[in-house]
């Protein structure tokens, strides 16, 4: 649960927003209000080195590179970060005649790598607007106000601030907050997933990445970081990721540095089509990446490497249809999971969460390209376990959701398997709903999913499962074409119509117009109509070639259970109006299933093999699906004469 001190942070800095109502919109708000909480937060955690360092950097010009080693050493700075300002927050509030000039200064006087922050803010713009409509000094002098400093503030603390702050900011602007993070119980759910048991973390001196490809404001990643230095204080976490929403990335960048994270270790960017960290791979994965994300826009760029790089690159296994992207990211975060190495402990291959909507488990039929990329998970063993989480826990959609659990090399017990957890009903309700949250995880949900992951045994709410019980074949099913024949006005009016004969000679089809019969004579011997057609084209000088006439007798036949079985090159032809589909589970032979299935109904069926498409498909709620027989006739037949017999006894008293 969120601290109430915490939420009460939130209130006050937002409360800017009552400085800026009347000359700034809704929508607005934001722009100001997010980069002066970084600016503040900022300048909180660099007030405690500021004099040490403006002495250590006093003989280097504005633009010379600082060694990072000499302000550790001279100053005990302990941050990739600095600030070369004479002022602060406080000071800049004593010359309000220079306030603007003095700011802008203030904010250039980052290093390099956190100036980038105010930059994609359009900060430097936004102060000069503010000090266009006379309100900059009552900004400054509000944010002043809050105490931002570690010490008051932790960096989870802060990121739940934050948090807070983008929900106001997307109500305020008619935005969906939860495209910028993900509700901290689900994150803490997935990190747990990811580390529970894993006793490598306690080795001394341990490395361990974390990234995260749809990286918000982070704080997937500050979980990441909090639980792994839980288990081991004094292993080394590098946290990495790539966000393409400028002001997210600006939130996500100031929290890692605030946490000592190598500055270029946050992107700004397209995953899709420009991922960072190329060549790199990663002992953890972590993504929730937008539902239903549109990629038509990349699709020139997705396809190319989807062909020419193959499973070299990121999308071998196929793509998904461009109206949903999220088989995408998930195989984006696949490739960038450590790959094992021979003598190298399993902890240490890559393993991965990500969060999805129902669409990835099924939709696409088998050859599609989310079935062809299923299929490649399954074979390749790459997905552990899949969770599937209580509606109403997302800020802007209330739709079922999914945690994939991936992992490059499986333990030995867990190798060709699968676990299917049901946590759809494990929910506390809010007391008060937040957008289409209205549901949350408690800790001891999340401790009882962990729990039921980590004992792997079959239950109640989990199912274990071969990875080829979510594969099956689609069969295609033919039934011989059998025809009658006739030279009916009907038929010869839709022969002439058809596009086979629209072309042919005037003379044929005034000819067949003349033969047409006003009755309702029907042949089903083709050979005996054949040679019927045959010499009264004749007698009207018509003469067709075998190809022509073998055509035109097709054109003027249909379909008839008792007609002449039609042969194409001694075998029968398909009628393509009775051709139908069946799935055959994996395992099954699919002239079995013919003969058990189909045949015993229609015994002329067969198997097209020249069809037969391979599939897989993962039908999570069919697997906990709870039979409830209906309520028995004679109980409900009781309850209708009670409700019956009230209502003429209300009748009844109304007469009299």
């Amino acid at each position: 649960m969120r601290r109430p001190d915490l939420l009460n942070h939130a209130t006050f800095i937002w409360n800017a927003a009552d400085i800026l109502r009347g000359t700034y919109k809704q929508h607005q708000y934001g722009d100001v209000i997010l980069p002066f909480t970084v600016l503040a937060r900022l300048d909180a955690v660099l007030a405690p080195t500021k004099a040490a360092v403006l002495a250590a950097t006093a003989g280097y010009g504005l633009d010379d590179e600082i060694p990072q080693a000499m302000l550790r050493a001279k100053a005990g700075h302990p941050y990739t970060f600095f600030n070369r300002s004479q002022h602060d927050l406080s000071t800049l509030q004593g010359d309000p005649d220079n306030l603007e000039k003095n700011l802008r200064d203030y904010v250039r006087a980052f290093s390099p790598n956190v100036r980038d922050i105010f930059e994609k803010y359009k900060f430097d713009e936004a102060i000069i607007d503010l000090s266009t409509h006379d309100l900059l000094l009552q900004v400054l002098q509000h944010f002043a106000k809050v105490n931002l400093h570690p010490d008051a503030v932790s960096n989870e603390q802060m990121g739940h601030i934050f948090e807070e702050l983008i929900r106001k900011f997307a109500e305020a602007s008619n935005e969906t907050a939860g495209e910028h993070f993900t509700p901290r119980e689900v994150i803490e759910l997935m990190v747990s997933l990811l580390v529970e048991g894993d006793e490598s973390l306690m080795t001394p001196g341990i490395v361990r990445e974390v990234y995260d490809p749809t990286a918000g404001t982070g704080g997937m990643l500050s979980v990441a970081a909090d639980r792994i230095h839980g288990h081991n204080a004094k292993a080394q976490v590098n946290l990495l990721g790539q966000e393409i929403n400028p002001a997210s990335y600006a939130i996500c960048k100031a929290d890692m540095v605030v946490k000592g994270q190598p500055i270029e270790n946050i992107v700004l960017g397209n995953t899709l089509t420009d991922p960072a960290f190329e060549g790199r791979t990663f002992h953890y994965g972590l993504s929730n990446p937008p539902f239903g994300v549109d990629w038509k826009q990349f699709r020139a760029q997705i396809e190319t490497e989807h062909k020419v790089a193959g499973f070299a690159g990121r999308f071998g296994a196929g793509l998904p249809r461009v109206s949903d992207g999220s088989l995408l990211f998930l195989m984006h975060l696949i490739s960038k999971l450590r790959e094992p190495k021979p003598g190298e402990d399993a902890a240490v291959a890559g393993r991965g969460a990500i969060v999805l909507n129902g669409s990835p488990l099924f939709t696409g039929g088998a050859g599609s390209g989310e079935s062809n990329i299923r299929k490649w998970i399954l074979e390749s063993d790459y997905l552990e376990a899949i969770v599937g989480l209580p509606t109403d826990m997302f800020y802007n959609t209330g739709i079922a959701t999914y945690v994939w659990v991936l992992n490059k090399d499986k333990p030995a017990h867990r190798r060709g398997r699968v676990q299917l957890i049901d946590a759809t009903g494990m929910f506390e309700k809010m007391r008060k709903s937040i957008g289409s949250k209205r549901r949350m995880l408690s800790q001891d949900h999340i401790n009882e999913i962990t729990r039921l992951f980590t004992a792997f045994e079959e239950s109640k709410h989990s199912k274990i499962f071969r990875t080829t019980d979510f594969f099956y074949r689609t069969i295609t099913v033919e039934r011989p074409l059998r025809l009658n024949y006739a030279l009916t006005e009907a038929r010869v009016e839709k022969a002439l119509a058809s596009r086979a004969l629209a072309k042919w000679d005037a003379t044929l089809r005034v000819a067949l117009a003349a033969l047409q019969s006003r009755g309702d004579d029907v042949e089903t011997s083709r050979a005996a109509f054949t040679a019927h057609l045959t010499a009264a084209l004749n007698s009207a000088d018509v003469v067709l070639t075998a190809a022509q006439l073998k055509t035109l007798v097709s054109e003027l036949g249909e379909p008839d259970d008792e007609g002449d079985l039609v042969t194409s090159v001694g075998k029968p032809v398909a009628d393509a109006s009775r051709r139908d589909t069946e799935n055959v589970p994996w395992n099954e032979d699919i002239h079995e299933y013919l003969e058990r299935e189909v045949k015993r109904f229609v015994p002329d069926a067969w198997i097209d093999e020249s069809k037969t498409k391979e599939g897989a498909e993962i039908p999570f709620t069919r697997h906990f699906y709870e039979y409830v027989p209906p309520r028995p006739l004679a109980e409900i037949d009781r309850d209708l004469d009670e409700v019956l017999g009230r209502i003429r006894a209300r009748l009844e008293a109304v007469k009299a």
